[in-house]
Order: structure tokens, then C-alpha cells, then sequence
């Protein structure tokens, strides 16, 4: 009897195999093959699937760019309109006190705001937010953790090289081989005498999180791309003017 209750126990087991596929669809290796999710939005603007952990969306070029050699506008952290001057006297959440200036939002702690404020609040608001205020709300700013795991190196690869004549970063998924381009806008500041100024054009690119300096309510995180490599930093005065590259919710 010993044979036959092998025989009935493999029967079984076929069996749950076969279920298993069905439950399943098929039991083919092609089903475990990464969708690519890429597309467009009801506006014409292109997302790009990385193939990332996280399942980020990465917009095809800048907030105000029509492509993705286009610098784009430039804002200031917090601000969704593009200017010409970039300086806490113009920033919108800044007022002059103690003898510098000091937050009204966004703020975490009390010697930077103003009065002692603080709220807080980390990370931006939709309202505040330049990519959900001039795209609609399927889009927003990057988080710094998004931006790190961009160019994370187990993730993506990147290249330094031009386009149409403008310098950036190329960034390409090591998953799916999708990429996005990255222009080298610089950055825009002005001094105290009111004079603004384009810094590293060409050079360098600076593109917002949407996340706040842990420890101080001047500061905001952003990435700086470069030749060849990029990194992420928290130590940018949130009254500079950069670049948003927009992700989808």
C-alpha cells in the first residue's frame, strides 16, 4: 500500500501546483517582468517610471520648462511664482527681526522664527507647493528621501552630457534602462544691494525637496547635480531660487 499512498500524495501536489497557476494566471516567467508605468497627463506632460523601490514617478522635465533641455522657472522654497529677485526681502515667508530675518512658516526652530514661532510643519503644503500649484494636485515637489533614492546608485546610473546644447545629468534606471535628463540651471540669488545673480549655469543644477531642514527653519533640502554625480543636501537658505522636477502622487 506504501507505493500507492506515494502515488495519491503526488497527485496532491500536482494538483496545488496547478491551482496555485491558476490563482496566479499563469505560471510563466514573463508575468513577473516589471510593468513600466511611464505616461502622460491630461496637460501633455510626461512621467517617467525608473523601475525605483518606491514606485516614484518622475516628471520628463522642470516645472515652467516645455522640454527637458528647458531650464524652467525658479523658485523659491515655499513659493510658487517665479521672480526676478531672490532674497529673504522678497521671500514670502520671511520678515526682518533681531537683526535678520525670520520665519512665519514653515519652522522648527523658535530662534529662527520669527518671535519664537514655530510649527512644525516639515514638509510643504499643496498651496505652498510649486509643482501641485502649477500642475494640479496628481503632482508635487520630491521628498528628500524620493531625491536620494533618484540617485541612488544601486537604482539608476548617471552621465554627465549635452543636450541640444545644454549641460545636465542624465539619470538612467538600472532596472528598466528608462531615463530623465536633468539640465544645469544653476541657481538664482540676489544680494543685498538687489542685484540678481545666476550662479553655476551650465555647471551645476539645484532642484528643491520638499522637506525642511531637520534642524533649522532658514534651510530647506535639495539635490546638486554635477559632473558625473549628484548628492543631496540640507543647507540651502529656502530663499534661493531652484528648480522643481515634479513627481506624481
Amino acid at each position: 500500500m506504501k507505493p500507492m499512498k506515494n502515488y495519491l500524495s503526488l497527485l496532491a501536489a500536482l494538483f496545488l501546483m496547478g491551482a496555485t497557476c491558476v490563482m496566479y494566471t499563469s505560471c510563466d516567467d514573463d508575468d513577473s517582468e516589471p510593468v513600466d508605468r511611464s505616461g502622460v497627463d491630461e496637460n501633455g506632460r510626461e512621467y517617467v517610471d525608473l523601475g525605483l523601490p518606491t514606485g516614484t514617478l518622475w516628471a520628463a522635465w522642470n516645472v515652467g520648462a516645455d522640454s527637458p533641455e528647458d531650464y524652467g522657472d525658479y523658485f523659491a522654497w515655499g513659493e510658487t511664482v517665479a521672480k526676478t529677485y531672490y532674497y529673504w526681502s522678497t521671500y514670502a515667508w520671511g520678515v526682518a527681526g533681531g537683526g535678520f530675518y525670520q520665519m512665519t512658516k514653515y519652522c522648527n526652530n523658535s530662534s529662527s522664527g520669527y518671535n519664537g514661532f514655530m510649527d512644525g510643519q516639515t514638509e510643504l503644503l499643496p498651496e505652498d507647493d510649486a509643482a501641485t500649484a502649477n500642475w494640479g494636485s496628481k503632482w508635487q515637489t520630491p521628498s528628500i528621501a524620493q531625491l536620494e533614492e533618484l540617485v541612488n546608485p544601486n537604482y539608476t546610473t548617471m552621465a554627465w552630457t549635452t543636450r541640444n546644447g545644454v549641460n545636465g545629468l542624465l539619470i538612467t534606471s538600472k532596472t528598466n534602462g528608462n531615463s530623465i535628463f536633468l539640465p544645469a540651471g544653476g541657481d538664482q540669488y540676489s544680494d543685498d544691494f538687489g542685484n540678481a545673480m545666476a550662479r553655476g549655469l551650465g555647471e551645476e543644477g539645484t532642484y528643491w525637496a520638499r522637506t525642511l531642514r531637520e534642524s533649522g527653519g532658514m534651510y530647506a533640502s535639495y539635490l546638486d547635480i554635477y559632473d558625473n554625480d549628484a548628492y543631496t543636501d540640507s543647507g540651502s537658505y529656502r530663499c534661493t531660487g531652484k528648480s522643481v522636477r515634479a513627481v506624481r502622487k
